[in-house]
């Protein structure tokens, strides 16, 4: 059975920090809608009301994108071992970019990694929990290197134009609001 909430407690902060992979789903007015799935260690939990994660480098931008044109974002964290549950955070968003104010202050609670590329802020609003029933049992093996080992064999200045070729618009023609793309 659904149960909603208005914030995280401590519970379901455990719940998150033990979750290896999330999804973050996005949209503007017009277009596509943007599932995508997340992984390494790149989500904080700043207070029961807020989160942010951090988005490296990658083939899109479609989330950047859309959190210009609507700030609505919805992430789902699920169990694939244990005792089932699906856990959605609903809420608004904002894009932050290096450069940004808060960038610096933000970009510290991370591992320094190349291709770090935005950071997305969520401010929950409504928080939401189902029972995961149908959801199979899954064995974590790893997180993948591939994308970080890629972003550091780069030089800065050829990551900034990999965001200028593939990252400073969306699927759908939308601009992303990357810095010196």
């Amino acid at each position: 059975m659904a149960a909603f909430l208005s914030s995280l407690n401590d519970s379901l902060i455990t719940f998150i920090k033990d979750q290896q992979l999330f999804f973050v789903a996005t949209a503007a007015s017009d277009g596509r809608i943007n599932l995508s799935p997340k992984g390494l260690d790149s989500l904080r939990i700043e207070n029961i009301h807020e989160l942010i994660w951090l988005n490296y480098t990658g083939s899109g931008n479609e989330t950047a994108a859309h959190l210009l044109s609507q700030n609505r974002m919805t992430m789902m964290f699920c169990s694939f071992r244990g005792n089932p549950l699906i856990l959605r955070l609903c809420g608004e968003a904002e894009v932050l970019h290096p450069g940004d104010p808060a960038w610096e202050n933000l970009i510290s609670q991370f591992k320094q990694t190349a291709g770090a590329r935005n950071i997305f802020r969520l401010r929950i609003e409504s928080v939401q929990t189902s029972c995961g029933y149908a959801v199979p049992e899954y064995a974590y093996q790893g997180q993948r290197t591939r994308l970080t080992d890629w972003a550091e064999s780069k030089e800065p200045e050829a990551i900034r134009q990999y965001w200028k070729d593939n990252n400073s618009m969306s699927i759908d023609g939308l601009p992303t609001g990357l810095p010196e793309a």
